[in-house]
């Protein structure tokens, strides 16, 4: 399911839905995936409620609670705003960006974290896109923009945390923690 909140021109919820399962199968990442498109204000506020960063940032991923594992992966929360801006700036369809930032995104919901896991991730979300005929990917695209003093593009994500749909609404159960500033929860691993 694809949700758009945010005004975009020309993106169709049903062309994006048909990307979601195309992703999730290729991924390998059983269950349904629900993707929301929010303006950069809704996101900053998303941002800081989850992970404590006061700023928009491109996507947020949400795997879901144990309990609901089965029949749900997660939710993707991506910044419409931000998604634009990024595809202008790489000259490439803003249809083509959201896909990429959904991508990368399911890789989370699958449990792949660029953060700690070696680059296996990358590899992963790299021979995918391939496969999907994607452009340049959010940790090419970081691990390049890291090197010069601008960093254009941002990519920060949400792991264990409440889902926005389904079971375990946004906010049930979370808190900040204060050591880390990730958000923990109930479920989180520890």
């Amino acid at each position: 399911m694809v949700t758009i909140e945010s005004k975009l021109i020309g993106i169709s919820e049903p062309a994006l839905c048909r990307f979601v399962l195309r992703a999730r199968r290729a991924a390998g990442v059983r269950g349904q995936v629900h993707v929301l498109v929010v303006s950069s204000r809704r996101m900053r506020a998303l941002n800081w409620q989850f992970r404590g960063q006061n700023k928009p940032t491109d996507v947020l991923s949400f795997p879901a609670m144990p309990e609901v594992t089965r029949d749900f992966a997660g939710d993707i929360v991506i910044s419409g705003d931000i998604a634009t801006t990024n595809a202008r700036r790489l000259e490439h369809p803003l249809a083509q960006e959201l896909k990429v930032l959904i991508l990368h995104g399911v890789l989370h919901l699958g449990g792949h974290d660029h953060e700690t896991d070696d680059g296996a991730m990358a590899r992963k979300e790299l021979r995918l896109r391939k496969q999907l005929k994607l452009s340049d990917g959010l940790i090419e695209r970081n691990s390049r923009t890291r090197t010069t003093e601008h960093r254009a593009l941002s990519t920060e994500h949400s792991r264990g945390c409440p889902t926005l749909t389904g079971v375990g609404r946004v906010g049930k159960g979370a808190k900040r923690s204060t050591r880390n500033s990730k958000l923990r929860t109930r479920n989180s691993p520890r």
